[in-house]
């Protein structure tokens, strides 16, 4: 009998304990296709409840961390910067976030603490209220180190909490989750152009609405990770998944998606950072319109996010690695030459595209390293963040020594780097549509 049946069709029938439609034992059905009884948990029902919550506070802490980019020109003016110092700034936060996550990882693989997502809300709501009361420079420093702080805590375990509830879709669990990322990087613009430059620094103390609103989600998505920790508990312990490559070859792989992981944040880095100042200084657009087109480059951004994860499940991550990082190049190489209306489209391109690839990368990585969740979601949002700062500081002293059309004919080869991704080897099997 010739059947076309996928790996989690496998993983259901395992789980059920059904025979199998072919010869021979069902196990060894099941066998071919990976599958053990350390799967089985993880292919349950969607928890959409779960990936709906933790999304939409990943809208709000993306949300106030965009706003503090989107903001920097009324910054810049208000306390006399340059662009150096708007990048460190960024360097703050992000290498904040960037150290910081892999220990919060690395310590809840060992320890899983469900509150921890709530602390780490509390420690942006912190940041956000210091950010608005500001009055030096190093205040302004501080406010973005805890707001990089509550990223941190924020990030690896909402990552895992994502793969728990995903019903064993890990791709669209992890795009969902992104997608509040972006959607909330999106929305920052809009509400520092609309509501916050029009009333001031003050009005930032505001938002903190938002970040007391996600402490309550967050407490009550911890509660459901607690009752999803003890129901775990009580089970038989699960087979050990066997890593799919050797050491070495896990090392190559790791190194590989980190390289894709720089080619990808640092060219986004010019884009949140220096994107407003790039308008003006070429187009002698205004702030606030500055800030729609970043809107509209941070928008197409999410759009691109929801539909990476999906693809990935179903064509395999590889191909998706391969066409988000690597797609972008001919886009990015022609935007530093095109006048405003092809430079918009450019950059809605860009954004789509190349956003598609965190979500891959990280469903990728975890399945390298099977059972450390916590600590790969915190190595690959840490090293995220950890380009991003770098590059805005690196990229606002070359804007500040040779201008900021200079700094986009650079990056404009980084997705090159994307090339790499043909020596990623092949971990999964493709599943029929």
């Amino acid at each position: 009998m010739s059947l076309k049946l996928d790996r989690f069709t496998a993983v259901r029938v395992f789980a059920a304990g059904r025979e199998c439609p072919f010869s021979g034992d069902w196990r060894d059905w099941c066998l071919h296709w990976g599958v053990t009884a350390s799967h089985t948990s993880e292919y349950t029902k969607t928890a959409f409840g779960v990936l709906f919550s933790i999304s939409l506070c990943h809208l709000l802490n993306d949300m106030n961390q965009s706003m503090i980019t989107a903001l920097y020109p009324v910054l810049k003016s208000n306390f006399h910067l340059d662009f150096s110092q708007i990048g460190l700034i960024t360097l703050v936060y992000q290498s904040t976030a960037s150290l910081l996550q892999p220990v919060v990882g690395t310590f809840t693989d060992r320890r899983p603490t469900p509150y921890s997502l709530a602390m780490g809300m509390c420690f942006m709501l912190v940041g956000l209220l210091l950010w608005s009361s500001a009055g030096t420079y190093s205040m302004l420093l501080t406010a973005a180190g805890l707001v990089g702080v509550g990223s941190a805590v924020f990030h690896p375990e909402a990552a895992r909490v994502a793969r728990l509830a995903s019903g064993g879709r890990h791709g669209l669990a992890q795009s969902l989750f992104q997608v509040g990322g972006n959607a909330g990087s999106a929305s920052g613009p809009l509400l520092a152009a609309f509501f916050i430059v029009p009333r001031g620094q003050g009005s930032i103390a505001w938002i903190s609405i938002g970040a007391i609103t996600g402490i309550i989600v967050l407490w009550r998505v911890g509660v459901w990770y607690k009752d999803h920790l003890a129901e775990s508990a009580s089970r038989k312990a699960p087979a050990v998944v066997e890593a799919p490559l050797s050491p070495r070859r896990t090392a190559i792989s790791i190194g590989i998606l980190i390289a894709l992981i720089f080619s990808k944040y640092f060219y986004m880095a010019s884009l949140s950072s220096y994107y407003t100042f790039y308008l003006i200084s070429r187009f002698n657009v205004g702030v606030t319109e500055s800030q729609m087109y970043l809107f509209l480059f941070l928008g197409a951004a999410a759009v691109g996010t929801l539909i990476g994860g999906p693809v990935g499940d179903r064509i395999g991550r590889k191909y998706v690695i391969w066409g988000s990082i690597l797609g972008v190049l001919p886009f990015s190489l022609v935007l530093p030459y095109v006048g405003l209306f092809w430079t918009a489209v450019m950059t809605v391109i860009i954004g789509l595209i190349l956003s598609s690839a965190f979500s891959a990368i990280l469903v990728y990585a975890q399945e390298l390293v099977p059972g450390r969740v916590g600590m790969i979601s915190g190595l690959f949002f840490g090293f995220a963040f950890g380009m991003a700062g770098i590059g805005a500081a690196v990229l606002g002293k070359l804007a500040d020594h040779s201008g900021i059309v200079f700094v986009y004919r650079v990056c404009a080869f980084l997705p090159a780097i994307g090339l790499l991704t043909a020596f990623l080897p092949d971990i999964e099997k493709r599943r029929p549509a």
